[in-house]
């Protein structure tokens, strides 16, 4: 079961803020409500996070988002992953500029 970026995305931001509203977790990430509540569907279903309900909660927060054990370890299966990319990425970048400092 992988996961998109999108979805790793709503992962990095649960984690470091749980007590969000929806709305509030959708503007940070640049998502519809449509698209996050997609996101947070099929994070659920896999398992990676768990939603607790709070509708009667007077701040408003009628949902606490909690990353379960499986969710954490996939975070940081897909942070690892992504800064092997990105190291990558830097060092075919380093010898493309460095070639092209020869040939000047």
């Amino acid at each position: 079961m992988s996961l998109d970026f999108d979805q790793f995305e709503v992962l990095r931001k649960i984690k470091k803020e749980d007590r969000i509203t929806q709305r509030k977790l959708a503007s940070k990430l640049g998502f519809s409500l449509g698209k996050l509540n997609y996101c947070l569907r099929a994070l659920r279903d896999k398992g990676y996070i768990k939603i607790t309900n709070f509708q009667k909660n007077p701040n408003k927060i009628k949902y606490l988002y909690l990353l379960t054990p499986k969710g954490v370890s996939q975070k940081a299966k897909l942070t690892i992953m992504f800064m092997k990319r990105k190291m990558k990425e830097y060092d075919e970048l380093k010898k493309e500029l460095n070639s092209l400092k020869k040939n000047k």
